[in-house]
């Protein structure tokens, strides 16, 4: 990573929006291409990641979220920690001397002739970068899918999850039927925490974690996690929430909720950049084989930007190999040859087994968790 000292706004080869783990590996495929790119973020190195619950463990092993051939230390149980893959990712970024501009927010880009102009608010002020080519890496988790009921953004209701040691004791309210919902009430019911969990639908999702699924069953069966399925909000008020079962309403009483109905991009920001999102689901078109937006010339989308309200696809293991799709395209259209010293195995390229990831046509994504 750069010192502060830097302040040029380009012209750059390339401006990567985001620095996650999909940004910082554009970015290095960027380098090791010979251009000269630009990483802007608007918090901090892995933001969404940052903002995972503070005692995560990654489902996944930790060579499929290596990026740049950097291998990835974990502990003796060979699942990475938040805190494990926060490391990495800065660490990488400061070996490979990326230019990340941190808490830099970009609010729209505009394609004057070749180039783009990228308007950025700053601690510094406003600021306008330029590039001739644009990588959107923004991820999804900025955005939660709401319920859009009164008392939705009171300050006890949160559409993210940290840790359960302040609510030991507490009533805790946990809204959704997905992993994060339903680790988030495990790991409250356990440091003490009295739980009521609500779910819209019949049974919880398909994609809840097989060796979890078990566990909130029986605790749920146990009366040791209160369950109202097929239910809604239809209220959050200071001390109570009204719910909703089949035409019935009632009410629960609590002193902190979690909001955990999973994410979305920004469909306002995209527009900003020239895109037409879906109105449905949000999804961009792009090129499948090159992640080009259909919409704007030059433009790319990384990873799950692209997705929509689709997020169960693309995770960090796949969707890092944007990047060397993105990056592959760039250079043919610009007539460079790949690097001699592309790496490909582990960490960039292919899969530690040989396998290959398709990124499916649809545009999809979540969270590796």
């Amino acid at each position: 990573m750069l010192p502060e000292t830097r302040r040029s706004t380009g012209p750059f080869d390339i401006a990567i929006v985001g620095a996650g783990p999909v940004g910082l590996a554009c970015g290095i495929a960027a380098k090791r291409h010979g251009y000269d790119a630009v990483l802007i973020e608007k918090g901090c190195i892995a933001d969404s990641v940052f903002r995972f619950p503070t005692n995560m463990t990654f489902f996944t092993t930790p060579e499929l979220m290596e990026i740049g051939n950097h291998p990835l230390i974990t502990g003796p149980h060979n699942k990475p920690t938040r805190g494990e893959a926060l490391d990495y990712y800065r660490s990488v970024t400061r070996v490979e001397a990326l230019d990340v501009r941190t808490y830099e927010r970009v609010l729209r880009l505009e394609r004057r002739d070749q180039s783009f102009a990228l308007d950025v608010e700053s601690r510094d002020g406003p600021k306008t970068y330029e590039a001739r080519r644009v990588i959107l890496a923004t991820g999804y988790y900025d955005d939660p899918n709401r319920l859009d009921v009164p008392g939705e953004d009171l300050p006890h209701v949160s559409h993210y999850y940290t840790e359960a040691h302040p609510y030991a004791g507490r009533r805790v309210l946990v809204v959704g039927g997905k992993n994060s919902a339903v680790e988030a009430a495990l790991d409250l019911f356990r440091h003490d925490a009295h739980v009521t969990l609500v779910h819209r639908g019949v049974h919880f999702g398909k994609g809840v974690k097989y060796w979890i699924l078990p566990d909130i069953e029986n605790r749920i069966q146990a009366g040791e996690i209160r369950a109202w399925f097929e239910t809604v909000v239809r209220e959050i008020r200071e001390r109570e929430v009204e719910l909703e079962q089949h035409g019935t309403t009632f009410t629960e009483r609590f002193d902190q909720g979690f909001l955990l109905t999973g994410y979305h991009p920004d469909p306002d920001f995209l527009r900003a950049c020239g895109l037409e999102p879906d109105p449905v689901t949000l999804a961009v078109a792009i090129d499948p084989e090159t992640c080009e937006s259909r919409d704007v010339p030059d433009l790319y989308l990384a990873g799950s930007a692209s997705a929509g309200r689709a997020t169960g696809m693309i995770f960090i293991e796949n969707g890092r190999f944007d990047a060397d799709r993105i990056l592959a395209h760039i250079a043919k259209t610009d007539g460079r040859e790949a690097p001699a010293s592309q790496p490909t195995g582990r960490g960039f390229g292919a899969l530690p087994n040989g396998a290959s990831i398709t990124r499916p046509r649809g545009g999809a994504s979540g969270a590796s968790r």
